[in-house]
């Protein structure tokens, strides 16, 4: 095996086993916490948890990986630590000690998919290999995450869903520190580049904003989808079908990356990402019937898959050497931000208007489509 496919392998492990606790994580963590007691307002709330302590742990996180080289030792330290957490969240009774416990499993995990990524894309570039076949390898572990945790709430209580994300996150630490070094990788003279250097290129701050409001837009489905399908009588299975449909789209677009057009940029992958957003929250606000929601879910592909690469691969071409954990640190703090306020407001819309709160959600996407827009306008379709 040569060196190039032995990092490829090492790395589609890793991702491997950090998706199948996401795929727990992700669609049935709201289930958990309703089945905990509470409400929907303070399930929002918890929920925005994690995209509020990035802003502090992602900096420092990304700065100490880019002057260290220690991407693979914080990876291995910080799913270990989220672990401790969550399982801490699954033994205690009062709420305010849940949502503690939460929080510094949040703050510990909060760095893990920026640094994942900084960490793949250098890596990959350096051996000439794309990103998306080997980060499809997460999402098919997402949906085999996904289908367990399905399966499992038809045959147990809903409070044994956290034992499932922690071993996923105990998992993650195990293969974090059986990855390979990127190639040349080092760290970098404090003096000699400058974080500020992002914030004078508008085109940077264009794709923040845009990544930040599309991938936001999908935070009521994130919340909610699972509770709405399951009060509306659907089986664990078929929640996790649902679920499942979309991240099929999604690893079918991550597999075709190679063999995309030169004239599909990073910033027409995004204004392709918000119109699919746009379509999606707007059907789903009138209530569809459940036939249609099918191929309502293939549109994540879309909204979420389109965005993703978009910003992504554009960012990992921006980034100065040394500093690419920051890059990606800076759209994971964007994106934080973006998904925290819709977040937080998820729970009172949808408390209120039910599935009429993703009307919201469209007009957001729609917001990330004019600032793809400004992005396309800017990058002259040059940056793929």
């Amino acid at each position: 095996m040569g060196s190039g496919q032995a990092f490829a392998v090492r790395l589609a492990a890793f991702y491997t086993a950090l998706f199948l606790a996401f795929g727990v994580q992700l669609p049935f963590f709201p289930l958990w916490l309703n089945g905990r007691g509470l409400d929907a307002a303070v399930i929002g709330l918890v929920l925005s948890i994690p995209m509020v302590v990035r802003i502090v742990a992602i900096p420092l996180a990304s700065r100490y990986v880019d002057r260290r080289d220690a991407a693979r030792r914080t990876l291995a330290v910080s799913l270990g630590l989220a672990a401790i957490g969550y399982a801490c969240a699954g033994l205690v009774d009062k709420a305010t000690l849940l949502i503690l416990a939460c929080a510094v499993a949040a703050a510990a995990y909060a760095p893990v998919m920026s640094l994942t990524d900084a960490y793949a894309l250098k890596g990959l570039a350096a051996y000439g290999r794309p990103y998306g076949p080997v980060r499809l390898w997460g999402s098919l572990a997402f949906l085999a995450g996904m289908f367990a945790a399905g399966v499992a709430i038809d045959i147990m209580p809903a409070d044994g869903l956290i034992w499932l994300i922690v071993a996923g996150m105990g998992l993650g630490a195990l293969t974090a520190a059986l990855l390979r070094p990127v190639p040349g990788a080092g760290g970098v003279d404090p003096g000699a580049l400058r974080p500020t250097r992002f914030w004078r290129q508008p085109l940077f701050i264009a794709v923040l904003v845009t990544a930040a409001l599309i991938q936001g837009s999908h935070s009521l489905y994130y919340g909610f989808s699972a509770v709405a399908w399951r009060n509306a009588g659907f089986e664990g299975s078929t929640v996790a079908a649902l679920w499942a449909l979309g991240v099929i789209a999604e690893i079918l677009l991550f597999a075709l990356q190679g063999r995309f057009p030169d004239w599909l940029t990073a910033p027409r992958l995004m204004m392709i990402g918000a119109a699919g957003g746009v379509l999606r929250w707007s059907l789903m606000a009138l209530e569809p019937p459940a036939l249609l929601l099918p191929a309502l879910q293939l549109l994540h592909a879309l909204s979420f898959g389109a965005t993703h690469l978009g910003a992504v691969t554009y960012l990992a071409r921006l980034a100065p050497p040394g500093y690419s954990a920051r890059a990606q640190g800076y759209l994971s703090m964007a994106l934080g931000l973006g998904s925290a306020v819709a977040m937080s407001l998820a729970g009172a819309l949808y408390g209120a208007f039910g599935a009429g709160a993703y009307a919201a959600m469209a007009l957001m996407a729609a917001a990330g489509g004019a600032g793809a827009f400004v992005a396309q306008r800017l990058d002259g379709g040059v940056t793929k």
